[in-house]
């Protein structure tokens, strides 16, 4: 089976609830290199991803709550996962917490 940018994503997601998350096969990249496949797809992906139970981690921490769910992924091919932990989201400002203070001559 060979790996793609969709399966990883569907695994993270399950795995991890992330709040951003892009799944990129960078595989093309790679060809000739080591660890490329016989296909320009499947061995070689960037992962970006913000997730709250990254939260308190160190980086290797967070780096295997990634790694862990895309085990069987790795034995049957994907070489390489480059992996970018985003900042968590901050809620958006809501519209009532950007208007003026109510005036004082009322």
């Amino acid at each position: 089976m060979v790996a793609t940018a969709d399966d990883m994503a569907q695994v993270l997601r399950a795995a991890l609830a992330p709040t951003q998350l892009e799944v990129l096969d960078e595989s093309a990249a790679h060809a000739g290199h080591a660890g490329a496949g016989p296909h320009p797809y499947g061995t070689h992906f960037r992962v970006r991803i913000a997730s709250p139970q990254f939260a308190g981690l160190s980086r290797v921490a967070q780096h295997r709550l990634v790694y862990d769910p895309l085990r069987q992924m790795i034995t049957q091919g994907v070489h390489a996962i480059a992996i970018e932990v985003l900042p968590p989201v901050h809620p958006a400002a809501t519209p009532s917490s950007l208007q003026a203070p109510p005036s004082q001559n009322s």
